[in-house]
């Protein structure tokens, strides 16, 4: 197998500088930012959804990478921001009407996180909740998980949800209960068969037949069209498939993962820094540094999977990701919260703020990242 951490040793320089960049600012970003739940910079200061919107999606990625820091410097002012963040999350975790399918992203890598570090009951108490609330969204007859809340969304898939049914493989060995084992495969058997196209492009949304199960069609979702390819969907089916190979050994995962890292690799090669859409129009140019941190973390993995000299190719396009993104997008400065700047929250945003921003989850993946090259080896996903 592919040795990922001798492979690392020939980047010592740039793993270790840029671990030292991200450790110099986080330690100043955790304390400054602390109660709050970021997600993007306003004017170099941390936007909070801590409020009206607890329920967001993207609410675990900051606790979440604060345990990323506290693991790999024991630095106590990030463990404390974490658990305060966790704890915050609660009023949305006992809100049961605005749970959605996103509650793996929420609570795997907040909860999750910290019951695999501390051992707090607490936490694994919150993480299996969630895993429960994501179990009663799938839908039988089409064997997948409902994404999305609303009346007219009772047959919506959608690709990100590859990254949250993590939160059900740890739930069935937590409770040595393959139940929620056997509904997170079938949505990835599912996905795998309805999302992911030949070439290895990917579907963003998946409309099917809630009553029959009966596939109806694919939207455009956040791409720029419904036959287009929305780079950051690209990153969540490379990174889930080959989590849902990690944590079952079904070849047909691997194989997947592989051929939508394919695609990736060879829609970026040019500058290593992916556009928000791989199917769009030249210009306007529109980036999304996010999906290159994602899919650099879904690379690793894949590289650490499969045979020596087959994951040098892995490896070497996660790093060449990483280099080109923390040249161009990256800012340290200590007087601005975020890290990774250039995010498109969606390719029909041009023009809006969240367009060409930083995005928390940008910020958690790179770091993800960068964890992973320093050699350190408890997977939160």
């Amino acid at each position: 197998m592919f040795d990922l951490h001798k492979a690392a040793g020939a980047e010592q320089e740039f793993i270790n500088s840029t671990w030292d960049k991200l450790d110099a600012k986080l330690s100043v970003t955790a304390v400054r930012s602390r109660g709050k739940i970021p997600y993007t910079s306003v004017n170099g200061v941390h936007t909070d959804h801590s409020g009206k919107l607890i329920d967001s999606w993207t609410n675990g990625f900051w606790p979440g990478q604060m345990w990323l820091m506290y693991y790999g410097t024991g630095k106590e002012d990030y463990r404390t921001t974490a658990e305060l963040t966790e704890e915050m999350l609660d009023a949305a975790l006992f809100n049961h009407d605005v749970l959605h399918h996103d509650v793996g992203f929420m609570w795997l890598l907040s909860s999750g996180a910290n019951y695999k570090i501390t051992g707090n009951k607490q936490s694994r108490n919150r993480a299996l909740f969630a895993a429960d609330v994501l179990a009663a969204r799938f839908n039988m007859a089409g064997k997948f998980i409902r994404a999305w809340n609303g009346e007219d969304k009772t047959g919506y898939s959608i690709i990100d949800c590859m990254m949250n049914i993590p939160l059900l493989y740890w739930a069935a060995r937590e409770c040595k209960d393959e139940r929620y084992r056997f509904l997170a495969m079938a949505h990835a058997d599912t996905t795998m068969e309805n999302h992911i196209r030949p070439d290895g492009s990917v579907k963003h949304i998946v409309v099917y037949d809630p009553m029959t199960g009966e596939y109806l069609e694919n939207l455009a979702g956040q791409g720029y069209r419904v036959d287009s390819s929305w780079s950051r969907g690209q990153a969540w089916a490379l990174y889930g498939f080959i989590l849902s190979y990690i944590h079952t050994g079904k070849q047909e995962y691997l194989d997947t993962a592989k051929r939508v890292a394919h695609y990736f690799i060879a829609c970026i090669c040019d500058d290593y820094l992916p556009k928000s859409d791989f199917r769009s129009p030249e210009e306007p140019v529109i980036y999304d540094s996010t999906a290159g941190a994602i899919a650099a973390c879904g690379l690793l993995e894949i590289a650490r999977n499969v045979s020596e000299y087959e994951g040098q190719m892995y490896f070497r396009a996660a790093i060449n990701i990483l280099k080109a993104l923390e040249a161009h997008f990256c800012n340290y400065s200590l007087e601005e919260d975020s890290i990774l700047q250039m995010g498109a929250s969606r390719y029909r945003e041009l023009g809006k703020p969240g367009m060409h921003a930083p995005l928390i989850f940008g910020d958690y993946y790179f770091t993800e990242a960068i964890y992973k090259l320093k050699g350190y080896d408890i997977l939160f996903e």
